[in-house]
C-alpha cells in the first residue's frame, strides 16, 4: 500500500473539482432532495468557485494518493479563510473528502495529521470543523481523532437549513 500526499495547484482543478462533486454526491445525496443537490452541487463546486478557493493564501488543498490514483483530499483554513470566525490562533478543516472505494484504508487519518502538521508548523492552538449532525461515520472518526462538539451552525443544502456541529481539538 503506497500512500503519498501532494499540495493541489490550479492546474489540479479539474480533478478536484469532480473528486468534490463524486465525494459530495455519494455521501449526502440519500439523505438530501435531488433539487437542493444539484443547487448545492452548481454552487459550490463550480470552476470559478474552486479557482477562488485555490487562490485564497489562507486556504490549502492536498490529494491523497492511494496507490498512485487519487483517492481524495484535504482543505484546511486560517485567518479570514475560516468558514467562521474562530480567530488567528486556529485552523479549519473545511474538507477531508474520500472516494467511496478508498474508505476504510486509514486515508483520512493521514489527511488529518497533515492538518494537525500545518497547525502545529504555524503555532496554532486548535483545530475545529464544521460537521453535519447526520454524518454519523464523520463524527465518531472526529471522535476518534480527539475532536469535541464545542458549538452548531447552520448549514444550507438549497434551500434547506441543516444543523452541523463544530468540532474542535485543542493542540499541545
Amino acid at each position: 500500500m503506497s500512500v503519498r500526499l501532494k499540495k493541489c495547484s490550479h492546474e489540479d482543478l479539474k480533478i478536484l473539482k469532480e473528486i468534490s462533486i463524486e465525494t459530495f454526491n455519494d455521501t449526502f445525496k440519500d439523505q438530501n432532495s435531488p433539487e437542493n443537490m444539484k443547487a448545492y452541487l452548481e454552487s459550490a463546486f463550480q470552476s470559478n468557485q474552486l479557482e477562488k478557493e485555490l487562490s485564497n493564501i489562507s486556504s490549502q488543498f492536498f490529494f491523497i494518493y492511494f496507490n498512485d490514483e487519487v483517492a481524495g483530499y484535504l482543505k484546511v483554513n486560517t485567518n479570514e479563510a475560516q468558514s467562521e470566525k474562530m480567530g488567528d490562533e486556529s485552523l479549519e478543516i473545511e474538507r477531508i473528502y474520500i472516494k467511496n472505494t478508498f474508505q476504510k484504508h486509514g486515508l483520512g487519518k493521514h489527511l488529518f495529521n497533515k492538518a494537525v502538521e500545518i497547525a502545529l508548523d504555524c503555532n496554532l492552538k486548535k483545530i475545529w470543523l464544521g460537521v453535519w449532525e447526520k454524518n454519523k461515520n464523520a463524527i465518531a472518526f472526529y471522535e476518534r481523532m480527539g475532536f469535541v462538539q464545542t458549538g452548531a451552525h447552520s448549514f444550507y443544502m438549497g434551500d434547506e437549513e441543516q444543523i452541523d456541529f463544530i468540532m474542535t481539538k485543542t493542540l499541545v
